[in-house]
């Protein structure tokens, strides 16, 4: 889970929000046209283009707007921008396994998940060379819920994070040669887009990062 710096809400959003008046109200479910679209291109842009929880890339269709705090919960906002995040999973084939944002669903308990928006989020996470996740302290009861109610600890995402670390594992690449290619990774790309399972490879190899 990577940290996630929220930024102020696109003015186009913001603008469609306050045309509310007595005959019309804005509602996630009526969201749509430019202002969907600047909004996506806004939370993308956040998050460099990675899930909000798993990290892996977001692809085309493949993915959701995700509200952190359930807006089933009356006491919640829908368009609170700083409650809106993207996360991986769109419409599922049947018998895939759920994970992230639609695994948590309506579920929400502040004391017992960890938010991406926490500015101290990724400590609370560690990893293994096989691309299994764990709490970074073994009785961190936060840290432990968050990965079981997301699913994080996944097979499929799992595997994806264990392609994600072979090719550092490569027995031809001389330490510094790793410390280029780890350092190379974590940042932007030309697209302004982070590699998927960034705080994986943050955590294996801290000790190359300049």
């Amino acid at each position: 889970m990577k940290y996630i710096r929220k930024r102020q809400e696109p003015p186009e959003f913001k603008n469609w929000k306050e045309q509310a008046n007595s005959d019309w109200q804005p509602d996630f479910r009526n969201l749509a046209g430019n202002p969907k679209e600047i909004l996506i291109k806004a939370l993308m842009t956040e998050q460099g283009e990675i899930c909000c929880y798993c990290e892996s890339r977001l692809i085309d269709g493949k993915w959701h707007i995700e509200h952190f705090k359930p807006q089933s919960d009356p006491s919640v906002d829908p368009l609170d921008y700083a409650n809106l995040l993207c996360s991986c999973q769109a419409n599922l084939k049947s018998g895939e396994p759920r994970h992230c944002g639609n695994l948590k669903d309506n579920w929400f308990d502040e004391n017992l998940l960890i938010s991406p928006l926490n500015p101290d989020c990724e400590s609370h996470f560690a990893f293994n060379y096989d691309g299994t996740i764990k709490p970074a302290q073994e009785d961190d009861q936060k840290a432990i819920n968050t990965i079981e109610k997301l699913g994080l600890n996944l097979n499929k995402i799992n595997d994806f994070r264990q392609k994600a670390i072979e090719p550092f594992l490569d027995e031809e690449i001389d330490n510094a040669q790793l410390k280029v290619f780890v350092n190379g990774y974590l940042c932007l790309d030309d697209q302004q887009r982070y590699n998927p399972f960034w705080t994986t490879i943050k955590y294996l190899f801290s000790d190359l990062i300049e």
